[in-house]
């Protein structure tokens, strides 16, 4: 049996680019675990994220700030911040630390609410 390990904080740009950087980590049929590495990186103005797979995303480092269709207010998340994202709900990235790289991990999977994860703290 093969065991592939690594490290989420090793690897990273040397300096920042012009986008961000999505680097999948894992695939199987139906799930992509992905890192996301952004510095100072926002979703351009105008367009939307509107995915056909949930996702579940957590900050690792750094900070960012997620504006989510239908929610007055930008929901911002610090290391450890986690949000689920159901499939077809429109976000955009409205502010990423440009100071300091941020690094997302995110698991794109089925459009369904996991059971063991616990609800949102605040209605969306």
């Amino acid at each position: 049996m093969n065991v592939s390990t690594g490290n989420l904080y090793a690897g990273l740009p040397a300096a920042p680019g012009p986008a961000e950087v999505f680097e999948p980590l894992w695939r199987t049929p139906g799930l992509t675990v992905e890192r996301i590495i952004s510095h100072g990186h926002t979703t351009p103005p105008g367009e939307w994220y509107d995915q056909s797979a949930a996702e579940w995303v957590v900050v690792l480092a750094g900070a960012a700030r997620l504006c989510i269709e239908g929610r007055a207010d930008l929901l911002p998340l610090a290391p450890g911040g986690w949000v689920f994202l159901p499939a077809g709900l429109r976000h955009r990235v409205e502010w990423t630390d440009p100071d300091r790289d941020t690094i997302w991990l995110a698991v794109h999977g089925p459009s369904v609410r996991p059971p063991h994860l616990p609800g949102p703290t605040a209605p969306l």
